[in-house]
């Protein structure tokens, strides 16, 4: 007998609840008690983060994981920190966002025909979820991607995202992998058939401070993105 298909809040709630890795679940709590100097007027979240965007979202966007003091304080993906001022930023230039900034979860940001998620939904230590751990949260991208069967594009942020997303659309018998993996880069267009696999190196500062991405860069992957949805 299939499973039924969760609803997307039904899912969220699924995620906030997790308690799947013992090591990320004391990680995050630790990290929210012991804060940091800049935030601790602040309630940290704390918590697995779920994706965040527009229910009817025909791109979607995946990261690696929550930021200790980003997500993992504000309980919203990419919200708090300088990754998320590229992401947001350049969502709201392509007209994803309604504005550029995301600092809280009452900060008045709305996306349209965009999703954003990620591989791992807990702060990691050193940003390095193990294997182990990805494989427990992997479950719910493949969950996301079932709930978004509109998608038209999505987009991989980095290395890591790319992987584990071209091993969960493995499972997808409408998806039209090639027989060869293509190497990670940045600014890959894959067609899937149905949908486009795009690809950017991750927003994180180690990228933006040296120049690896710039902003010219990523805009480039929204706009062909924003080309594929119209």
């Amino acid at each position: 007998m299939n499973t039924p298909l969760p609803t997307l809040d039904t899912l969220r709630k699924q995620i906030h609840d997790c308690e799947k890795c013992t090591r990320l679940r004391a990680h995050c709590t630790k990290v929210a008690s012991e804060k940091r100097r800049a935030y601790q007027d602040q309630t940290y979240w704390g918590r697995p983060v779920s994706g965040f965007g527009d229910p009817n979202a025909r791109l979607l966007i995946v990261g690696l994981a929550p930021a200790a003091h980003g997500a993992n304080r504000t309980g919203r993906i990419f919200t708090g920190d300088r990754s998320g001022d590229w992401l947001y930023g350049a969502l709201h230039r392509h007209g994803f966002a309604n504005q550029a900034s995301s600092t809280h979860l009452n900060d008045g940001l709305e996306l349209k025909e965009a999703y954003v998620t990620c591989v791992a939904r807990c702060a990691p230590p050193q940003n390095k979820p193990s294997p182990k751990e990805i494989q427990n949260c992997i479950p719910y991208l493949f969950q996301e991607l079932k709930i978004f069967s509109e998608t038209k594009a999505i987009l991989a942020l980095g290395a890591l995202a790319f992987d584990q997303l071209w091993s969960v659309l493995s499972a997808f018998p409408d998806i039209q992998l090639p027989k060869k993996k293509p190497r990670f880069t940045h600014g890959l267009s894959i067609d899937l058939g149905r949908l486009t696999l795009l690809t950017s190196y991750h927003p994180s500062q180690q990228n933006t401070f040296t120049g690896k991405l710039t902003q010219a860069m990523f805009d480039r992957v929204f706009q062909m993105a924003r080309k594929k949805l119209n």
